[in-house]
């Protein structure tokens, strides 16, 4: 592994870290940085394999709260909803997932100009919700009905065209069931404990015979840079959300998918 590919990892794992739990698309922005920067991962292995390292510090953040909920699931009725909840909102990207994930990989993921358009459409909605949005309904992670619960995770399936966002998808899709703007991005980050760590499993099965030692030390630098910065992005979002909605991020991703646009027009 070269000194420019050591580098190259560190800044996508940095960039993963920042983008992972912000509804702006982390895979659309790593997508988009290995293109212009001209990094190629085996089997696109790097962007969705470091991605756990993100989810992680959600498991390092939320480990308390999580062994609460397991320790009190047999006798509390919420803590045994939450978990419901939560496998149910994930089981649409199990099946969708696995269908589509040859087409995903091999064509989604490798068409910029598609990426760069939805980062601007999901901009869009993303303003528009974040006005638009129903009255809140439910204000706590922990007590989303399981029918939401399972419309949400039907939005999330959205996420696997890259661009549209992981988090955003759900976000807005809890949004739009009533859920409050604090409780959407909370709901949100536990849910991607599961589908990442599918995600994470299910590709590294796939793509096992193009992985080599080099590989590897590049997935092991970004995923160690994702951990760290995710951990500093999970501890502020939510009261940042919490006061002032989602708009920024909504300009954010229009600014980012025009730029791009421009420059694969320009030929880079």
């Amino acid at each position: 592994m070269t000194e420019s590919t050591t580098l190259v990892a560190l800044f996508l794992g940095l960039l993963e870290g920042l983008t992972e739990f912000i509804p702006v698309s982390s895979t659309g922005h790593l997508l988009l940085a290995g293109h212009f920067l001209k990094f190629e991962s085996a089997g696109k292995t790097f962007e969705v394999v470091i991605q756990l390292g993100a989810v992680l510090a959600i498991l390092t953040i939320y480990s308390t709260k999580l062994w609460a909920v397991f320790r009190d699931a047999p006798r509390d009725p919420v803590a045994r909803q939450f978990i419901l909840s939560v496998l149910i909102a994930f089981l649409p990207a199990v099946f969708i997932g696995v269908l589509a994930h040859d087409f995903i990989k091999t064509v989604l993921f490798e068409t910029p100009m598609l990426i760069a358009v939805m980062l601007i459409l999901g901009g869009i909605v993303l303003l528009f919700v974040d006005r638009a949005a129903p009255p809140v309904q439910h204000d706590d992670a922990m007590r989303i009905p399981l029918r939401k619960a399972l419309t949400i995770g039907f939005i999330q399936c959205l996420a696997m065209i890259p661009g549209v966002s992981r988090s955003g998808a759900s976000i807005v899709g809890a949004l739009m069931m009533g859920v409050g703007k604090r409780a959407a991005a909370e709901f949100s980050f536990f849910l991607s404990m599961p589908t990442m760590a599918g995600a994470f499993s299910y590709d590294l099965y796939k793509n096992r015979d193009v992985l080599d030692a080099s590989a590897m030390g590049e997935i092991a630098i970004g995923f160690a840079m994702a951990f760290l910065t995710a951990v500093v992005v999970v501890k502020w979002i939510l009261n940042y959300v919490t006061r002032h909605g989602y708009r920024i991020f909504g300009w954010w991703r229009i600014i980012v998918g025009g730029v791009a646009i421009a420059a694969l027009l320009a030929g880079f």
